[in-house]
């Protein structure tokens, strides 16, 4: 097959399924991958893949809408700080999924993450691995209207303290489709924590895990305008915290459509979203009990 940067329609064969990618960017194509790839190939076809996604990063073109094809067998270590670093504008990084295959990306070591560090960068079908105890931030966003898109984390070794972690440049970020598959076991303080990152919006996402602080907390800057909804969190913690504004001043909407799991039975239905500056849109259903149902978060009604 030739090589194809770029054109109407790109296909190639993979594990005896013919793939086919619309033309939904105008600019070059690379291709990753990291058990037949070298980083002194061209990287423009998978006859000549790159063997990391940093390789790819440094072969595009800013503001060009280029974008990196990752194999659904490729693995790579994050073992120091910026070991991806995507600081180039709206490159986008797309990881081809084969039902529970998906690229995978493992810290092996505390600073080891991947960064989101340039305006409109986006990641796609991505799984990362804490392979080392207390990660802090695998994923690090930087830079305005990024996207994180269906990507997912599992501990491996140990618990990362936080996984997902924000600037305050990290402006409307967008996180759709995140699932986090945590352990029982105490280590982590939050799965998603934004740190000045106005008109955020996480939604359609899973979350579980032992989190001390909050399964998503809002700390450090104030997060003005965030979304929350639409989406599982189950916190394995006695602190019983699902969604918190540690910074005490953030604002937005925490719902609708949120279903919420505590560790405690105890007095901590309305407890489970603490911020005395955010608005609760209603269905958040929040349990404390196996066999039991749900029952509605029990904040303060609006009156006319």
């Amino acid at each position: 097959m030739s090589e194809v940067p770029r054109g109407p329609l790109v296909s190639h064969w993979l594990g005896g399924d013919l793939v086919l990618y619309p033309p939904d960017h105008p600019g070059n194509a690379f291709f990753v991958d990291s058990n037949s790839g070298s980083d002194t190939n061209k990287g423009t076809s998978w006859e000549n893949t790159l063997a990391t996604i940093d390789a790819a990063v440094n072969k595009c073109v800013a503001s060009n809408g280029d974008v990196i094809w990752v194999h659904p067998a490729h693995a790579e270590n994050l073992a120091a700080d910026s070991a991806i670093d995507i600081d180039l504008a709206g490159v986008s990084v797309i990881g081809i999924r084969r039902g529970r295959l998906m690229p995978t990306l493992t810290a092996t070591a505390i600073a080891g993450d991947c960064k989101l560090a340039a305006a409109g960068v986006s990641i796609r079908n991505l799984r990362f691995l804490g392979g080392v105890d207390a990660a802090t931030g695998l994923i690090e966003v930087s830079a305005a209207d990024c996207a994180i898109l269906d990507c997912e984390y599992r501990d491996s070794v140990d618990q990362a303290t936080d996984i997902l972690i924000t600037t305050a440049a990290a402006d409307r970020l967008l996180v759709d489709g995140f699932k986090v598959f945590g352990a029982a076991a105490a280590g982590s303080d939050s799965a998603i924590a934004l740190v000045g990152a106005d008109d955020a919006e996480i939604r359609n996402f899973y979350i579980y895990g032992n989190f001390a602080v909050g399964a998503i907390d809002c700390r450090t800057t104030l997060s003005a305008r965030v979304r929350i909804h639409t989406g599982t969190i189950w916190n394995a913690n006695a602190s019983c915290i699902a969604v918190v504004d540690t910074v005490g001043s953030s604002t937005g909407f925490i719902g609708p459509d949120l279903q919420i799991m505590l560790l405690t039975n105890g007095a901590n239905i309305t407890e489970a979203i603490t911020g005395a500056t955010f608005q609760v849109m209603d269905p958040v259903y929040v349990a404390n009990l196996v066999n039991e149902k749900g029952m509605l978060i029990n904040w303060t009604a609006s009156t006319d």
